[in-house]
């Protein structure tokens, strides 16, 4: 059993060699923990959720950190592969949950670093697929910290895919859209619109809430009938999916009760799931 000694006050942590660390003049040399530990973080992508979708070199970042910085959508499951004395903080993340602003996980990793030598940033998916993970790496870079990168499985692709629906298929679709349900500014991307006129699958992160909104967008460019999935929890024990089309996905959404986290998928591509051909039978039958 993991002892998360991790889910700190920041109040604590954020202490005053943060706020020195807000002056500090971003030398150009080399800094090293206690003589021994060099300072140096890790953003790795941790999948979509089953933990042993990790890649092997992730496994092995893990082993060596120090301190571990994960986010709300990684399974802690993946904090076994840490040292035990390792240090693990919970620092939140999640479409419109953020339990700390980025600002401040920025200055944890530095601190941490800085204090204990190897840091991992573990983050859902991957880290450059809506994971902020460039803002991260240019933060750390700004103080002169070694940052390495190790992808990890986007479930724009990696759900899809376990549930055997592919983004692209021969003579279906020959690119695919993976766009954010949801801007900064709280309004529907609009990537969606156009989008939603062409051929591609279109791949919607964060956009449950938006679905409304989506499908009517959907509609206006005449794609009622067109496939469309939702999965949610993509990946883990209590995943749920439902497939439909464009005109019926909203009211399966409610009747299932899909809740987020999950991932919207519209393309002739879901066409090609099992449950989706039995669903053409049915109305076949009836008409």
């Amino acid at each position: 059993m993991i002892e998360l000694t991790n889910r700190i006050n920041h109040s604590l942590i954020q202490n005053s060699f943060i706020q020195n660390l807000e002056n500090f003049t971003h030398s150009k040399f080399k800094i090293m923990v206690n003589q021994n530990k060099e300072s140096k973080i890790t953003l790795l992508g941790a999948g979509p959720g089953d933990p042993d979708l990790l890649t092997l070199k992730g496994v092995k970042a893990l082993q060596t950190a120090d301190v571990v910085l994960y986010d709300a959508l990684t399974n802690e499951a993946l904090l076994e592969h840490a040292p035990a004395d390792a240090i693990k903080v919970y620092v939140g993340k999640r479409s419109g949950e953020h339990s700390y602003p980025q600002d401040t996980i920025n200055k944890l990793m530095i601190d941490y670093a800085l204090n204990y030598g190897h840091v991992v940033r573990l983050k859902g998916g991957d880290p450059f697929v809506f994971g902020r993970g460039y803002e991260e790496l240019d933060y750390a870079a700004s103080y002169n910290i070694p940052v390495s990168v190790i992808p990890g499985i986007s479930s724009s692709i990696g759900v899809p895919g376990l549930q055997q629906i592919p983004v692209t298929h021969r003579g279906l679709s020959e690119s695919f859209w993976v766009i954010t349900g949801t801007t900064t500014s709280g309004e529907v991307s609009n990537d969606i619109y156009q989008a939603a006129t062409s051929n591609a699958t279109v791949i919607v992160l964060m956009g449950l809430k938006k679905l409304p909104q989506i499908v009517e967008i959907f509609k206006a460019a005449g794609r009622a009938n067109l496939p469309a999935a939702v999965v949610q929890n993509g990946s883990a024990e209590d995943e749920k999916l439902v497939v439909g089309v464009v005109e019926t996905i909203e009211s399966l959404v409610k009747e299932e009760n899909i809740k987020a986290p999950a991932l919207l998928i519209f393309g002739e591509v879901v066409s090609l799931h099992p449950s989706f051909k039995t669903l053409v039978k049915q109305y076949a039958a009836i008409a």
